[in-house]
């Protein structure tokens, strides 16, 4: 079983991140992948993934990290890619958050646009797949996504939308990440998207250490609660989470060919 989005190098495993591994690793959760946010963190993640097998590179600028000198982000990310040539797997998480824009503090659309779109062309540019944040934003990220005619494929995070957009995403290549949204009976136009796209185009997540799984509000997500994230799912498509887990497994492979 394979979580596909962690967090695991952010301050709130700073505690106990050995045991956490070591704890999926007992429960067969074999890789876990985790993505950047941003260019102070890069090297720390980079750090974990070069002590622990288990652990899978991605890198990229957030857009809640998004600040007005990210030029700079960009260029060491390009750097990064090319020195870590093999070992990041994909640029993200990246994408467009509109209810951020919205907030005082919070980047505007345009400048969000902008950082997005330099990063679909240099994941363009070193055939990386992406993973997307999305918040308010699927049309301008399909827009961007088509405009930049970008071909590599990848993830939409936590997708939630309609089945429309989810056919969108799937017919220019990627694939959707399920997690902790699907555990809550209220999310009901999520349940049912989830329920009538194929388990083919389905990765497992948990966006640890959030997006906490119902019953869990309050606590800090771990990368272990994946098997049940794939419980719900198993429920959700009237399959065994065996069957779950081989697809999703399998999935992640595809998306990410390097890795296989």
């Amino acid at each position: 079983m394979i979580d596909s989005h962690c967090h695991l190098d952010f301050k709130d495993f700073d505690s106990d991140r050995e045991q956490v591994i070591q704890s999926c690793i007992d429960q067969n959760i074999h890789k876990i992948l985790i993505p950047g946010v941003s260019s102070n963190r890069w090297p720390k993640q980079i750090k974990l993934c070069q002590q622990y097998s288990e652990l899978i590179l991605a890198i990229g600028v957030h857009p809640h990290f998004i600040v007005d000198s990210e030029e700079q982000s960009l260029r060491i990310l390009e750097t990064l890619l090319v020195d870590n040539k093999g070992t990041v797997v994909a640029v993200g998480e990246i994408g467009l958050d509109f209810h951020l824009a919205k907030q005082p503090q919070g980047p505007s659309e345009s400048l969000q646009q902008i950082i997005f779109e330099k990063q679909l062309i240099l994941a363009e540019q070193y055939k990386l797949p992406v993973i997307v944040h999305h918040r308010q934003s699927h049309n301008q990220i399909i827009r961007l996504l088509k405009t930049t005619k970008f071909n590599q494929g990848g993830v939409i995070h936590a997708f939630s939308g309609s089945k429309q957009e989810a056919q969108s995403y799937i017919d220019m290549g990627f694939l959707l990440g399920v997690g902790g949204t699907i555990t809550y009976e209220r999310a009901v136009k999520t349940r049912q998207t989830i329920r009538d796209i194929g388990l083919e185009h389905l990765l497992l997540e948990t966006d640890s250490p959030d997006m906490p799984l119902s019953g869990f509000q309050g606590q800090r997500n771990s990368p272990e609660k994946v098997a049940m994230v794939a419980q719900y799912l198993a429920e959700l498509k009237c399959v065994s989470v065996d069957k779950v887990s081989q697809q999703t497994d399998s999935n992640f492979y595809r998306v990410f060919p390097n890795l296989s």
